[in-house]
């Protein structure tokens, strides 16, 4: 079920010769999925990090299938669902698609990074758990 979504309208700038959308920015759309759900929702990533006592909430990995074309013109809707929660991480889903054709399918690892001496260094994730659920 689909937590968040992102309508993202490609244009040629998002593309490569061919009018297919260039693939480092469907990383860019999951990140912007991933923080404007947290603006919506939480205040922002630096409200929420305030609130946590985080220093933010990072990127640990991330990876994608290509599952079809993203070309000029068209609207990526770009939906975040919450996958599965562990002790120091979270990882988030997404699923992209044009008209009901799948563009991409994708997750992102993310932690809770915290502060402690003097490192910073992945936290438990179960306070973020608390406020956005899951």
């Amino acid at each position: 079920m689909s937590l968040f979504t992102l309508d993202v309208d490609i244009s040629f700038g998002h593309c490569d010769a061919a009018g297919i959308v260039y693939y480092p920015n469907y990383f860019r759309w999951m990140d912007r999925c991933f923080h404007s759900f947290l603006k919506a929702r939480h205040g922002g990533h630096a409200a929420l990090c305030q609130r946590l006592g985080a220093r933010g909430l990072g990127l640990i990995s991330a990876d994608a299938r290509f599952r079809s074309p993203g070309l000029d013109g068209e609207v990526l809707r770009m939906e975040m669902m919450l996958g599965e929660w562990g002790r120091k991480s979270l990882r988030v889903d997404y699923r992209g698609t044009v008209e009901g054709r799948l563009v991409i399918e994708g997750e992102e690892v993310r932690g809770v990074f915290v502060e402690a001496d003097g490192r910073i260094r992945a936290g438990d994730v179960a306070p973020l758990r608390e406020v956005i659920g899951g």
